[in-house]
């Protein structure tokens, strides 16, 4: 029986996932809850290697269904072997990025029907969703700009800026279909106020969770 609660971070390169994690982490200790943090894709041992698979620049040619199938079964491993024995043990979650990346990126950016993707979401997740998703938007440019000055880009992030703008508005398109879980966060503003919205929104869920 689930007891835990599960929270997920998203949006595209660039928003600040990094360090909004720490201040979720933070908010977290000061509620007093028993957490565990991590990402996808990964957060095993399997799911690592298939991060390295999917992220790396070995493989560039890979095709669309491949790579759909691996974000897939990385995260059939890390519900079943992290996700899952940690809420049932009465643990909260915060994951960077779960299924919303999928459709934005594979849905959005790749052009993968969503129906393919509700199919593998049913057949692994079995009704399984986040308790609260925090979607950090702010616009293309900004966020890839931000990007570039951090570190190489990865296989994702050396993907056109067309691309990038699909799959902000398939991240914005799943807010809108359900406002009740995903909460858009200005992550365009400065540091300082987009932390004191993830505090808002949380302490929010908090004080509302039963």
């Amino acid at each position: 029986m689930k007891q835990g609660s599960f929270i997920t971070l998203e949006g595209i390169e660039g928003a600040g996932k990094t360090t909004c994690m720490a201040q979720l982490r933070l908010l977290m200790q000061q509620a007093g809850k028993n957490y565990v943090e991590t990402r996808e894709p990964g957060g095993t041992e399997l799911g690592e290697d298939l991060r390295q698979l999917l992220l790396g620049h070995k493989h560039i040619g890979m095709a669309d269904d491949t790579e759909l199938l691996l974000m897939f079964a990385s995260r059939a491993e890390h519900l079943q072997q992290k996700i899952l024995p940690a809420l049932n043990q009465g643990q909260w979650v915060l994951c960077d990025r779960f299924t919303d990346a999928t459709y934005a990126y594979q849905g959005g950016g790749r052009g993968i029907a969503c129906s393919r993707i509700q199919a593998l979401e049913d057949w692994v997740q079995k009704g399984f969703k986040p308790d609260l998703t925090l979607l950090l938007d702010l616009p293309v440019e900004q966020g890839l700009e931000r990007a570039g000055k951090r570190s190489a880009p990865d296989r994702f992030e050396s993907e056109a800026m067309e691309f990038f703008r699909k799959v902000r508005q398939s991240y914005l398109d799943l807010a809108g279909k359900e406002p009740g879980r995903v909460k858009i966060i200005d992550a365009s503003l400065d540091l300082e106020e987009v932390l004191a919205q993830i505090t808002s929104v949380v302490n929010n869920f908090l004080q509302n969770k039963p």
